[in-house]
């Protein structure tokens, strides 16, 4: 599921955002959070309550008064790759999960990875996005690459 939660959270914030400032690195990472975190469960538990990102998000936001506004706008690329990851996984549709706490303490057996064909259709979605990237920023030359692997930033070369 690595390509499904990075390629599809970066292109979507992309799009959405349209900034070249944001830290591309933590929006694919935040992505792939819910999944880690629930990976030693085998379910979709903690990592997949929509809490768990609002939280992420209050700690940035609390977190970051009072220090450079380039801090807090990098470290807002983590919350929003985590509730890209909750969408991506389709937390939202399983209420026990997704709004935990508020439901109840328990969490069910809601698989972390889809059925085979699903699997596959969506990593091939993820090599796609990451394919477009790779063009639409330029990522084939090592300098470009370099640098995003610095900065996190993406920037689209101009045709």
């Amino acid at each position: 599921m690595f390509f499904w939660y990075v390629g599809v959270s970066v292109v979507v914030t992309y799009r959405v955002f349209t900034s070249s400032g944001l830290d591309y690195r933590l929006v694919g990472g935040g992505a792939l959070l819910p999944l880690l975190i629930d990976a030693p469960f085998g379910h979709m538990a903690y990592g997949h309550a929509f809490i768990i990102g609002i939280s992420l998000l209050t700690l940035v936001m609390l977190g970051t008064i009072g220090r450079p506004r380039l801090l807090r706008r990098q470290l807002l690329c983590l919350p929003i790759g985590v509730l890209c990851g909750l969408v991506l996984s389709g937390a939202f549709l399983h209420d026990q999960v997704f709004l935990w706490p508020l439901v109840g303490g328990g969490f069910g057996d809601i698989a972390l990875v889809p059925p085979l064909t699903l699997l596959v259709l969506s990593e091939g979605i993820g090599i796609a996005c990451l394919g477009w990237m790779w063009g639409r920023f330029g990522l084939r030359d090592p300098e470009r690459r370099s640098s995003f692997l610095r900065s996190g930033r993406l920037s689209e070369v101009s045709h």
